[in-house]
């Protein structure tokens, strides 16, 4: 599907904000409510609209700690781990990278004592490393036209 710039209009208003109406986003990229519907229903169709999430405060919600972990896995225990990831609750990304590490997470914690546990049960995988969030500089910057 070609993404026109009509696309890249609509794709930006719903990157700043998923929950406005197509009447609003109509009116900033200049075509009519039930067209800006179609385009969208198509851009979710195609696979380029992948969903709409809520964005949630780590902090508001007792999380004290973000961070940011890797992991080198040991020889045999890479798909192991990719299996067991899944099932834990404190990792909100996670990436298979290239490089001398294999996987980055990010994880919310709800304090140093939950930290060093979750550090335990990873380092049955590989060696770790791990980076405390301090502050977010840029969060979810909005993919634009080339």
């Amino acid at each position: 599907m070609k993404i026109d710039s009509i696309n890249w209009g609509i794709l930006n208003c719903l990157q700043q904000n998923a929950r406005q109406s197509n009447t609003a986003i109509a009116s900033k990229v200049g075509i009519t409510s039930p067209a800006v519907a179609e385009r969208i229903r198509k851009m979710e169709d195609a696979g380029i609209i992948e969903g709409y999430h809520a964005k949630v405060s780590h902090f508001e919600t007792d999380h004290q700690l973000k961070a940011i972990i890797t992991l080198r896995a040991f020889m045999g225990r890479l798909k192991p781990f990719i299996e067991k990831v899944k099932s834990f609750n404190e990792v909100i990304n996670c990436y298979r990278i290239t490089g001398n590490e294999n996987i980055v997470m990010e994880v919310v914690l709800n304090n140093q004592k939950h930290l060093e546990q979750f550090i335990d049960q990873l380092i049955t995988y590989g060696e770790t490393s791990t980076h405390i969030v301090l502050s977010n500089i840029i969060e979810n910057n909005p993919i634009v036209e080339k």
